[in-house]
């Protein structure tokens, strides 16, 4: 993609509503503009990387055997009648009428209308498990929206749901969750611990939170400091094994690690105190096990394998998509702005050209363009009129790993410079190995 082709309205300034480093950021990068209080609209280079995290957390949940779907923004009022939600959830649920005057609502969460999907189409064990989920836009009408994408009152989330003939089943489907929850957000370069959490409205008494440690975290958290050290990485692991799965829980959760709300002063002093910490910490994700809440309320049951009518356990798993564009910054940044992580940037590579209308420099550039879109990979190439200097904070602004930096004194000497935006480290290099090595952290192969 050519810069002078694209729209990436980046502010100079910093908007006066912006309170947080990721907000601050993400305006002045031209990734979102607000539409009205905590409502956005995603621009470009924004969109870019929610569609990037989006495919991720697909890739994580298909690879668990869970089976994405679609559902409706709004949901009929009397599903939450029926599970005696409708009246308890408070004023946080947007409640629409319609032209007949039929009772509606802008869903902040899905557990009833999947519960009427499952117990419209499943009626027995032998179609058991199902973990059914999906990625669409949520409504929670927050009574002071901030902090940009991080506390809005619109926003992308992954819900899916789980249902099993037993509890031991469910609890399993939960762990399963948990790893696959792992596995997702290292590749989004975040660590985010699982800490015991409430249930809040969702219900049950099985919940973990997963929290980024970041200073603007709206949670005040307590860990062990041993629980930083873990990471879960490349290592192989079978979903159907209840053995494995479990033994990931165990690893994870054993350590002291809990939001606020459910911290234990007596529990948390059992920690050697020089490993004791307290922080803040941005939630990301959250899994629960509500055993037969909805099922018993709602009639989701199965004939199990003598024909008798059970209930079926559940479990619901959210993953807050457009929150972890905030996280991430929030995790990863410097004072000249985004450093997006390999897994999550909108573009591979930048391209600089430092003297635009060149024709040796303007060629150099053509053919880095070519060679890096023919392997697969997206750069962005510069190649406005612009000062040296003004590229280059436009580069570091919008945070892409890598930037090519070519100019005519260079040229001359066969090179270009390669730099990495995380490390501000340079290297100059011949134009055809800047591309492999680009090539190579992208796992593309050069030929």
């Amino acid at each position: 993609m050519r810069l002078s082709r694209y729209f990436l309205p980046v502010l100079k300034e910093t908007p006066s509503e912006a309170q947080i480093v990721s907000h601050r950021l993400m305006l002045r990068a031209g990734m979102i503009k607000q539409a009205s209080a905590g409502i956005y609209s995603w621009l470009p280079l924004g969109y870019k990387v929610l569609r990037n995290i989006e495919q991720i957390v697909h890739e994580e949940q298909i690879r668990a055997g869970h089976i994405p779907m679609l559902m409706p923004t709004l949901q009929s009022a009397d599903l939450w009648r029926e599970s005696g939600r409708y009246d308890d959830y408070g004023q946080e649920m947007l409640r629409i009428t319609d032209r007949h005057g039929r009772d509606m609502l802008y869903g902040p969460t899905n557990e009833e209308l999947i519960t009427d999907i499952f117990r419209s189409h499943v009626g027995s064990y032998k179609d058991l498990p199902l973990t059914l989920y999906h990625i669409q836009w949520k409504f929670r009408d927050e009574i002071r929206p901030r902090f940009g994408v991080m506390r809005g009152r619109e926003f992308l989330m992954k819900d899916g749901y789980n249902f099993d003939l037993t509890k031991e089943d469910a609890l399993h489907a939960y762990n399963r969750h948990l790893v696959s929850y792992l596995r997702t957000y290292e590749r989004m370069g975040l660590q985010a611990i699982p800490m015991r959490a409430d249930s809040g409205p969702i219900g049950g008494d099985d919940t973990h939170e997963f929290l980024v440690l970041a200073e603007t975290g709206e949670s005040e958290v307590f860990y062990d400091a041993q629980i930083t050290d873990l990471k879960f990485g490349d290592r192989a692991i079978d979903y159907d094994d209840k053995a494995q799965c479990q033994a990931v829980l165990e690893e994870f959760t054993s350590r002291y690690a809990r939001t606020d709300e459910t911290h234990d002063e007596a529990e948390f002093a059992k920690v050697p105190e020089e490993r004791r910490r307290t922080a803040r910490g941005i939630e990301v994700g959250q899994i629960f096990y509500f055993g037969t809440k909805y099922s018993d309320a709602m009639g989701a049951t199965v004939a199990d394998s003598e024909g008798n009518k059970v209930p079926v356990h559940m479990g619901s798993h959210g993953i807050g998509v457009s929150r972890l564009l905030g996280a991430i910054i929030e995790a990863s940044h410097d004072d000249n702005g985004i450093i997006w992580p390999e897994g999550v940037t909108p573009f591979h590579c930048g391209i600089v050209n430092l003297k635009q209308g060149d024709a040796e420099a303007d060629a150099a550039c053509d053919a880095l363009h070519a060679s890096l879109t023919a392997l697969g990979l997206e750069p962005l190439y510069d190649d406005r009129n612009e000062r040296a200097g003004g590229k280059f904070a436009t580069m570091d602004l919008i945070g892409l790993p890598w930037r090519i930096t070519v100019g005519p004194r260079g040229l001359k000497n066969g090179v270009v410079e390669l730099t990495s935006r995380r490390t501000g480290e340079s290297e100059e290099l011949p134009p055809e190995q800047a591309i492999a090595k680009v090539a190579a952290i992208y796992g593309k192969a050069v030929a």
